[in-house]
Protein backbone atom coordinates (compact mmCIF):
# COMPACT_ATOMS: atom_id res chain seq x y z
CA UNK A 1 0.00 0.00 0.00
CA UNK A 2 1.53 3.35 -0.96
CA UNK A 3 1.92 6.08 1.59
CA UNK A 4 0.99 9.60 0.74
CA UNK A 5 2.33 12.77 2.24
CA UNK A 6 0.45 15.95 1.86
CA UNK A 7 0.97 19.64 2.10
CA UNK A 8 -1.59 22.37 1.99
CA UNK A 9 -0.38 23.36 -1.48
CA UNK A 10 -1.27 19.88 -2.77
CA UNK A 11 -4.83 20.00 -1.42
CA UNK A 12 -6.62 21.25 -4.59
CA UNK A 13 -5.27 18.33 -6.62
CA UNK A 14 -6.19 15.83 -3.92
CA UNK A 15 -9.63 17.38 -3.53
CA UNK A 16 -10.27 16.93 -7.26
CA UNK A 17 -9.04 13.34 -7.02
CA UNK A 18 -11.41 12.65 -4.13
CA UNK A 19 -14.24 14.34 -6.01
CA UNK A 20 -13.66 12.15 -9.07
CA UNK A 21 -13.39 9.06 -6.90
CA UNK A 22 -16.63 9.78 -5.06
CA UNK A 23 -18.55 10.41 -8.24
CA UNK A 24 -17.67 7.02 -9.64
CA UNK A 25 -17.46 4.70 -6.64
CA UNK A 26 -19.59 5.80 -3.71
CA UNK A 27 -23.26 6.16 -2.95
CA UNK A 28 -24.67 9.43 -1.60
CA UNK A 29 -24.37 8.59 2.11
CA UNK A 30 -20.81 7.37 1.63
CA UNK A 31 -19.98 10.49 -0.36
CA UNK A 32 -21.23 12.67 2.49
CA UNK A 33 -19.11 10.75 5.00
CA UNK A 34 -16.05 10.98 2.78
CA UNK A 35 -16.54 14.71 2.20
CA UNK A 36 -16.87 15.24 5.95
CA UNK A 37 -13.65 13.33 6.55
CA UNK A 38 -11.92 15.27 3.77
CA UNK A 39 -12.95 18.56 5.40
CA UNK A 40 -11.64 17.28 8.73
CA UNK A 41 -8.32 16.30 7.13
CA UNK A 42 -8.05 19.72 5.48
CA UNK A 43 -8.67 21.41 8.82
CA UNK A 44 -6.10 19.26 10.63
CA UNK A 45 -3.50 19.88 7.93
CA UNK A 46 -4.08 23.62 8.23
CA UNK A 47 -3.71 23.43 12.01
CA UNK A 48 -0.48 21.46 11.61
CA UNK A 49 0.92 24.01 9.18
CA UNK A 50 -0.02 26.83 11.57
CA UNK A 51 1.73 25.07 14.46
CA UNK A 52 4.85 24.51 12.36
CA UNK A 53 4.92 28.19 11.39
CA UNK A 54 4.37 29.25 15.00
CA UNK A 55 7.21 27.03 16.23
CA UNK A 56 9.48 28.33 13.51
CA UNK A 57 8.65 31.92 14.50
CA UNK A 58 9.16 31.12 18.20
CA UNK A 59 12.54 29.50 17.47
CA UNK A 60 13.65 32.48 15.38
CA UNK A 61 12.73 34.89 18.18
CA UNK A 62 14.66 32.84 20.77
CA UNK A 63 17.79 32.66 18.59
Amino acid sequence: MPTYSSSVSERPTQTLWVSDLTKSHYQDDQQAKLQHLQAEVDSLLQQLQNLKEQRSTDNNQEG
